[in-house]
């Protein structure tokens, strides 16, 4: 690919204008990760749809069918039919119903399985969108036995970068007492007052102790 100007080349142009500006050759191109002595991914992306008749002949080819392109051997062909079937399975495959997040109850039961332990405390939050659906869930803060120093910009930058609409932050306390601290109660200000600015509301401020949990929203912290 070094032959090409760098606005030609597959990698660049998909990360400057998106998959769809790629031609088929491009994205196979992508798939295969390198071509061959005399041959760069590109040529042999091409010369592997000539081969195989198109996209659609790729659908009904096996390793031994694209192993017979120059430049494929058994890791590309299973690279090219590894990615073919995941294709396959987004069109195939019902979507999961995302969780939604109505009660502080409910967010301490989607928490707790996976942060209400530790001996380190862990800060971190949920991503949620307008009807208060999960997009994902982070740590931004990792601590001591006690503590986990926190800053409402580390908080808010994963909130915009994942397009939410509002947040639930949470840590856990390693005591196993899930008792607000002065600290985690002005956290919590500072958050929610940077929240408004931000337009992403702070939903609640979930504290995890030992299969305990205490809300700020019930509270009435929040």
């Amino acid at each position: 690919m070094k032959d090409l100007s760098p606005n030609d080349r597959p990698r660049e142009k998909l990360l400057a204008h998106g998959a769809p500006a790629l031609g088929d050759n491009e994205l196979v191109a992508l798939v295969l990760g390198s071509g061959c002595r005399d041959r760069n991914a590109l040529a042999v992306a091409n010369e592997l749809l000539a081969a195989r008749g198109g996209l659609h002949g790729l659908l009904r080819s096996g390793a031994d069918d694209l192993g017979r392109a120059a430049g494929v051997g058994p890791a590309k062909a299973a690279q090219v039919l590894a990615a073919i079937e995941l294709g396959r399975r987004t069109l195939t495959h019902e979507p999961r119903e995302r969780v939604q997040l109505l009660a502080p109850r409910d967010t301490a039961a989607f928490l707790m399985p996976a942060f209400g332990g530790g001996a380190v405390e862990r800060f971190g939050l949920v991503l949620l969108d307008t009807k208060y659906r999960v997009i994902r869930t982070t740590v931004v803060a990792v601590g001591t036995l006690n503590a986990a120093v926190v800053q409402p910009r580390d908080v808010f930058r994963e909130a915009a970068l994942g397009s939410a609409a509002a947040i639930v932050v949470f840590h856990n306390h390693p005591s196993g007492d899930p008792t607000p601290s002065s600290d985690d109660v002005e956290l919590t200000r500072r958050l929610a007052a940077a929240g408004v600015l931000m337009g992403i509301d702070v939903v609640d401020h979930v504290i995890l102790g030992d299969a305990r949990y205490c809300s700020f929203k019930e509270i009435g912290r929040l």
